[in-house]
Parts: structure tokens; sequence; C-alpha cells
């Protein structure tokens, strides 16, 4: 299953990128991620508990981040083992281009899935990773660009901090 969309941040793509790179910014991102323990470096272990279809399973795997071009690209590769109910693993290669108000985040999804989840069809498998990615980026950009809260700066001006970026700015 392969799918891509973009998403207009409005945030700069320092800010996106250093989001790309936060476990706590992707384990509050990824569905029904309960935990994750890791670095960019040496990958993450995480645990997913998921729906599709009549089957709830619990699925143990890993997140890597590779192909990493600082500021610009990467691709995040997941792998998870959900016992009798089978296996899922995918790929999202994301691209960051600056614009004017933000940052365009392009991605390109591939899935793929085995065991007992797979006899479910290609249909309900399509959709629920379609909607499963839908869910990751649109919660990616509402952490990233958080709720707009207005600051003074020194000038007097009001000024936008946005959620996330207040940890890290």
């Amino acid at each position: 299953m392969e799918l891509s969309d973009s998403r207009v941040i409005k945030a700069s793509p320092d800010a996106v990128w250093a989001a790309i790179l936060d476990p706590e910014v992707l384990k509050a991102c990824i569905p029904g991620c309960q935990e994750m323990a890791g670095s960019v470096e040496q990958g993450f272990e995480a645990t997913v508990v998921q729906k599709i279809g009549p089957v709830k399973a619990t699925f143990k795997g890993a997140v890597q981040l590779m192909d990493i071009v600082p500021g610009q690209s990467c691709t995040i590769s997941g792998e998870g083992k959900g016992g009798p109910a089978g296996f899922a693993k995918g790929d999202a290669k994301i691209k960051l281009t600056p614009q004017e108000g933000g940052t365009l985040l392009e991605y390109a999804v591939e899935a793929k899935i085995g065991g007992k989840i797979a006899q479910l069809g290609s249909r309900i498998i399509d959709g629920v990773a379609r909607k499963l990615a839908d869910e990751f980026f649109a919660k990616f950009q509402s952490v990233v660009e958080g709720p707009a809260e207005e600051t003074s700066d020194e000038g007097g001006e009001a000024t936008e901090k946005k959620g996330w970026l207040k940890r890290i700015f």
C-alpha cells in the first residue's frame, strides 16, 4: 500500500526538523503508541496498540530514522510484530521545503502487513493505513504549530510562540 500527501506547517523548517528528531513528539504523534525509548542515532523501540477491523493487537517493534539530510529530508522506518495477529512494517519518506508562512512537509508512505490482519482484505487495510498516516501527520502538524500564545518582545510588539516551539526556542 502506498500513499502520499503534503501539509503546510506554520513553523520554520528548523523547527519542523527539530520536531521530527524529537522522540517525545514522535511518541505523541504515532497513533496508539504506548511507549517509546531510544535515540535518533540508535533507533527507537516502541509499543503500539492498534485495532484493525475486528483484530486488536499490541505491536512491539523498532523505529529508525534513515537517509537523513539534515534540515531537508529523512525516512522514518518502522516494523512491528503483533504475535498471532501478524506484523506491520512501513516507511515514510519526508521532505521539507521552506515556504512563505512556514514549511511544506511532503510525505510518501509505503506499508506492508502479514499474518491474520492481512486476511482482512486490502480495502480494509488500505483504509486503516491511510487513516493512521493522516492521523500521524495531522497530530505532528498540531504539535509543531501548537496553540498560539501572544507575548511581548522588547519593542512592545506582540509576537507568537507556538506550544511545542516554546520548549526549543
